[in-house]
C-alpha cells in the first residue's frame, strides 16, 4: 500500500483547509468540508476491508440507498483547520456508507479516539440531493465565511432578493451561480431538520446560506465548490460596502439577462423581473 499521507486528494483536501483558515473564513473548529472518494482513488492506500471502527447515522432510507457503499473524505468534530497539514490523521478521516445506511464505517483518521464533524448528517444528505442532479458531483463544502454571514444581519433573508443584490453587482456572479443562491430560516446548526432544510435547498442550487452562522457550497472538485462559496463571500463583501451608499448604477436584470445569453446559463427567469 502506498502511503496515504501523501494521496494527491488528501494534499489538496489539507491545503483548501489551510486557506479557509488564513482568509478567515474557519475560526477555531468552524466549518467542515466532505469529500467523495471514488474507488480507483482510494484503493492504492487503505485496505478497504479493514474497519477501524463504526459509528451511527441517521440516513433516511432514499438516502442511506444512494449513498451506500460510499467512501468520504470528512474533517473531525471539534478539529482546527489550522492543524490539517499537520496533522491531517488527527483531524480528518475516511469513511464509508454502511451497505444499510445505518452506520459509518471508519477507514482511516480520526486518531486516536475522534470522530467525524458533527454536521456529517447534512453533508451526506446534500451530497444524496447533488448526486441526484448530477452524477460529477464530489464535494460539499461548509464554513463561516465573514462577508455572507454579516449580510445576513443587513439583508432580506429570502432566495430571490439575495441572490439577486449579488447578480447585480458583478457579471461574475450570474456566470458562477446562475441557479441563485438558497437561504434558509434560522435553524440550530447539526439537527436533523436543519440538514433536511439544506439538502432541500440543495435540489435546486450548489450555494445555501444558514443565516447567522455561515454558508455550504456544492460541486464537482474542491476547486469548484471553493470558488463558488469565493466568489459569493467576495460580493457579499462588496455589498457590505456599498450599503450605506447611494447607487447611482448597477447591473439591470436586462443586462443579466444578456449575460445568460452570451453565455449559454440557465437562469431563473421569474427573478429577473
Amino acid at each position: 500500500m502506498q502511503n496515504i499521507l501523501q494521496a494527491p486528494f488528501l494534499l489538496e483536501f489539507c491545503r483548501i483547509l489551510n486557506q479557509m483558515y488564513r482568509l478567515g473564513w474557519a475560526e477555531r473548529n468552524g466549518g467542515n468540508l466532505s469529500l467523495l472518494l471514488d474507488e480507483g482513488q482510494i484503493a492504492p492506500y487503505l485496505d478497504t476491508e479493514r474497519v477501524a471502527r463504526t459509528l451511527p447515522i441517521a440516513l433516511n432510507p432514499s438516502d442511506a440507498q444512494a449513498l451506500a457503499g460510499r467512501i468520504f473524505l470528512v474533517t473531525g468534530t471539534g478539529c482546527y483547520f489550522r492543524n490539517m497539514l499537520g496533522d491531517p490523521q488527527g483531524n480528518c478521516g475516511v469513511l464509508r456508507v454502511s451497505a444499510d445506511g445505518r452506520d459509518l464505517q471508519v477507514l482511516w483518521g480520526f486518531e486516536p479516539d475522534g470522530s467525524p464533524t458533527s454536521e456529517t448528517l447534512p453533508h451526506l444528505m446534500c451530497h444524496a440531493v447533488r448526486l441526484e442532479a448530477d452524477s460529477g458531483h464530489r464535494v460539499v463544502l461548509h464554513t463561516h465565511s465573514p462577508g455572507i454571514l454579516a449580510m445576513t444581519f443587513v439583508h432580506p433573508l429570502d432566495d430571490r432578493s439575495f441572490t439577486r443584490s449579488l447578480w447585480r453587482l458583478n457579471t461574475e456572479c450570474i456566470q458562477v451561480f446562475p441557479e441563485g443562491v438558497g437561504v434558509m430560516p434560522w435553524m440550530v446548526g447539526g439537527t436533523s431538520q436543519a440538514a433536511e432544510a439544506t439538502a432541500a435547498k440543495m435540489r435546486e442550487t450548489r450555494l445555501v446560506v444558514w443565516p447567522h452562522h455561515g454558508v455550504w457550497g456544492a460541486g464537482r472538485n474542491i476547486d469548484e465548490a471553493f470558488g463558488l462559496v469565493e466568489t459569493a463571500e467576495k460580493h457579499a463583501q462588496l455589498y457590505l460596502s456599498l450599503a450605506h451608499l447611494p447607487r447611482l448604477q448597477q447591473l439591470t436584470d436586462d443586462n443579466l439577462r444578456q449575460i445568460a445569453a452570451h453565455f449559454g446559463l440557465t437562469v431563473r427567469e421569474e427573478w429577473l423581473v
